[in-house]
């Protein structure tokens, strides 16, 4: 069944949102006007930052972290932290985790610890184990046009890299990398800081600048574009103006992504702390449609009513539960994000006669496979999600056995968080959500009366009127 019964789905363009208020900061070019260019903003030698001259301070790094550079350092290779653990760290931040950039080949490193495991074809990596705690090791790569002959480097035809080996130098490997506050290296011979691509000035200027041509970068792998919004998100920086213009241009290379890659992608852009300002940037420059086509569909008839309302408090109430340090379930979110789809689809299902509870689990199967073609959801998520959504109905019942029963399910707990959701967001009464509170909160004795009416709302329909058996055929009464 499609998604487009009912004329709900109609073949139209989707339009980019243009916003502003609490993201305008994100799109302001610098103070004096001025744009730079992406191309001139390498020094010619590597500027060497002492450590007289930088924040980073060993007692900041993972333990772990230093125990691989340390041994690569004295098994004779050059061994570097890099990456967003530098940059964290120069920020004042505290890091997620700590990558190291070496010479050593992921062989090389192999031999080294015995806890390592080599991963990935398209990008060779070591993973060094220390518990839960993985310490990334990659070698420095070098430009495609520098492999020789070893056919590690391939290129498709629009550009994407597909895979991608072609070991090189440290210099190489900064001019390889995406972002220049990316490209900060931590040598831990000396403790100095290396910069190659004047990343230090944009740390200090809060810039997001791309490393070389921004159309050749997001062509050569268009999930930087995604980055770009997180980074920008997570660090209040400002993109330069060069590279926002192609992510305008350019969104539409998205489509060649595998939907398993941006599932992962949206995990991390949804789950680092800041998923409403992530959701305004990626709506800025229409990248959220390649990820929730459904959902922006659904969202750009509908700017001002609940569904807008609806998806910023579920992205503000994953923000608060992580800074609080509580655990989040991508169930609950990308339910959230495609419940005004599905409600949509269920109503067109309805219309045709189907009850309501069979008309969700309909619309739950044809909105999940259209879904897909975006960015897939692994069932581990995609059952917890349908079961939600099929629990909404059941929250009308407040009387007889129905409730006890609801309060039982294993979802119950994510699905009544669901329904308080949407009272808070004007879909349903605030009652409801109050009702269902008061309910779990209550003994049994108060909860049996607010089954039967006489706890305090008048929810309840009073008791049964019991249904008389029927007689067995063949039996008379006694009296005849």
């Amino acid at each position: 069944m499609s998604v487009s019964r009912g004329g709900w789905v109609s073949r139209f363009r989707l339009q980019v949102i243009e916003r502003i208020g609490t993201i305008g900061r994100y799109f302001n070019p610098r103070q004096d006007g001025s744009v730079s260019d992406s191309k001139s903003i390498a020094p010619k030698e590597p500027r060497i930052y002492s450590r007289a001259e930088h924040g980073i301070s060993r007692a900041n790094i993972s333990q772990n972290a230093l125990k691989v550079l340390y041994r690569l350092k004295d098994a004779g290779y050059q061994a570097y932290l890099v990456g967003g653990g530098v940059r964290d760290l120069l920020l004042g931040r505290e890091p997620k985790d700590f990558d190291i950039a070496t010479d050593a080949r992921p062989e090389e490193i192999k031999e080294l610890f015995r806890n390592c495991r080599l991963i990935g074809r398209r990008f060779r990596l070591a993973h060094v184990h220390f518990g839960r705690e993985i310490i990334e090791v990659a070698t420095f790569r070098a430009p495609h046009e520098e492999d020789e002959g070893e056919t590690a480097a391939v290129t498709a035809e629009d550009g994407r890299i597909l895979r991608d080996n072609v070991y090189g130098t440290l210099e190489q490997d900064a001019w390889r990398r995406d972002f220049t506050i990316n490209a900060l290296y931590y040598n831990i011979a000396d403790f100095s800081v290396v910069d190659y691509v004047g990343a230090m000035d944009d740390l200090k200027a809060g810039t997001l600048r791309l490393i070389g041509d921004p159309d050749t970068r997001y062509r050569e792998d268009p999930v930087r574009m995604l980055r770009a919004v997180r980074f920008a998100a997570k660090l209040g920086f400002r993109i330069e103006p060069e590279a926002e213009a192609g992510m305008h241009e350019l969104s539409q290379l998205l489509a060649d992504i595998a939907p398993a890659r941006l599932f992962d992608e949206v995990l991390k852009l949804f789950h680092g702390g800041c998923a409403v300002q992530t959701f305004e940037l990626l709506r800025h420059y229409g990248l959220f449609e390649h990820l929730f086509p459904l959902t922006e569909e659904a969202l750009a008839h509908e700017e001002q009513g609940f569904p807008v309302t609806f998806v910023m408090n579920a992205l503000a109430n994953t923000d608060a539960r992580i800074n609080e340090d509580k655990p989040v379930t991508p169930a609950f979110l990308f339910a959230a994000l495609l419940w005004e789809p599905l409600r949509h689809e269920a109503d067109a299902i309805m219309a045709d006669g189907v009850p309501e509870i069979p008309a969700i689990q309909q619309a739950s199967h044809n909105i999940m496979s259209l879904q897909q073609r975006a960015t897939s959801i692994p069932k581990r998520f995609g059952i917890p999600m349908r079961e939600i959504w099929s629990l909404q109905p059941r929250f009308r019942y407040k009387s007889g056995k129905r409730p006890l029963r609801l309060v039982s399910h294993p979802r119950f707990r994510a699905a009544y968080d669901f329904l308080c959701l949407r009272s808070r967001s004007g879909e349903l009464p605030a009652d409801d959500c109050e009702w269902w509170t008061r309910f779990q909160e209550t003994d049994a004795g108060g909860q049996q009366k607010m089954l039967t009416g006489s706890g305090g709302d008048g929810n309840g329909k009073g008791k049964r009127r019991r249904r008389r058996r029927r007689r067995p055929a063949g039996k008379a009464d006694a009296g005849e």
